[in-house]
């Protein structure tokens, strides 16, 4: 697990070191690319055998798939690692939150949404769009858990999220094959970009596999919660993307938010 989101972070740091090259949208578009390949390898989906009520959830992920990575790695060229994927991790916290109608989960909303005026709150320096697109990437990561949820239920295995995964990367041929061309990768830049793919996508899909043979849902959900914090620290480490002491608050409030959440979550649940 603790691979599994060091990982996930170093790759995204790397694939940054791109953006001044290749931008955002070149890096998420190999980065699709070497997802696709290796979900395919390991889901094998048969695209011929969907039916329609198949093909459904499995477009939308594919659309979610697209906007999440995007929205994310280009507010990471604006806001920095640590705040984008803050506030990307409001998405889950959304989801373990919704319909609740207990005070702890209350007391969780609150204390999140005090944590995002912090984090968002007016300075010289603000990037509102920055800001915007990392909350985009919060939607599309609860739209993906929820979408993921019907997936799992419609499609066998793997299949759906590796057939997601392939139009996903599919629909970004275009669009990277524009950005190489007006922006033509130096080697430098195609290996971040490569290495993100690896790290954020590879790397991570297989250790939580692993992961998710020898420890219970409840506590892996749990520990992921932390990735705001692995972000913050990598992004200062590789990127020199330094927080300061009230958004180093935010961050650590958010993430005890998710993990409370979460475990209360898990705690309803009927064994």
């Amino acid at each position: 697990m603790l691979g599994s989101g060091l990982s996930n972070q170093v790759g995204a740091s790397v694939g940054a070191l791109a953006f001044p090259v290749i931008g955002p949208a070149g890096v998420v578009a190999v980065r699709q690319w070497v997802a696709a390949v290796l979900l395919y390898a390991v889901g094998r989906p048969r695209f011929g055998r969907f039916t329609g009520a198949q093909w459904r959830p499995v477009l939308g992920l594919a659309l979610v798939f697209a906007a999440m990575n995007l929205s994310l790695y280009t507010a990471i060229d604006r806001i920095g690692l640590g705040l984008a994927v803050t506030l990307e991790f409001l998405g889950p916290l959304a989801v373990a939150l919704g319909g609740s109608r207990r005070r702890l989960d209350a007391v969780c909303a609150l204390a999140a949404a005090g944590a995002v005026a912090v984090l968002v709150r007016p300075r010289p320096s603000t990037d509102y769009l920055g800001i915007g697109l990392g909350l985009l990437a919060a939607v599309c990561w609860a739209s993906y858990i929820l979408l993921n949820r019907t997936v799992a239920r419609r499609v066998p295995g793997l299949q759906g999220s590796a057939a997601a995964a392939v139009v996903s990367a599919a629909a970004y041929v275009p669009i990277g094959a524009l950005v190489l061309w007006r922006h033509p990768p130096t080697g430098a830049a195609l290996l971040c970009a490569l290495t993100a793919g690896v790290l954020s996508s590879a790397v991570p899909f297989l250790a939580d596999l692993l992961a998710l043979r020898r420890v219970p849902a409840q506590f892996f959900g749990v520990f992921m919660s932390v990735n705001p914090v692995f972000a913050a620290l990598v992004g200062w480490a590789v990127l020199d993307q330094r927080l300061d002491p009230l958004a180093w608050a935010a961050v650590l409030v958010i993430v005890g938010a998710n993990a409370l959440a979460l475990t209360a979550s898990a705690a309803r649940r009927p064994r």
